[in-house]
């Protein structure tokens, strides 16, 4: 029985852990700029076209597009097409 609360309190503690650095961790992003976010994502796969080269319309589809492909939460999207059509 003692073994079996040493494990559960392990794995306590190994999920409080996991769950602080994540906040942590998201906090980090949710104070990033589209820029950065731009920055950081955007251009490690492909390069970038001009903010001219497509619509506001244009530019949701393709956010809505990248957020799959990208893996990148609506947070960080709307922040990147905010940036995007922003600089047309």
């Amino acid at each position: 029985m003692k073994t079996l609360a040493v494990i559960f309190c392990t794995g306590l503690a190994a999920a409080a852990i996991t769950l602080l650095s994540g906040c942590a961790a998201s906090n980090v992003v949710r104070d990033k700029t589209g820029v950065q976010l731009w920055g950081e994502n955007c251009n490690r796969c492909h390069n970038i076209p001009s903010p001219v080269d497509f619509s506001d319309a244009q530019w949701k589809n393709i956010g809505t597009h990248m957020k799959v492909r990208a893996n990148l939460t609506r947070n960080e999207i709307d922040k990147i097409i905010d940036f995007m059509q922003s600089s047309n």
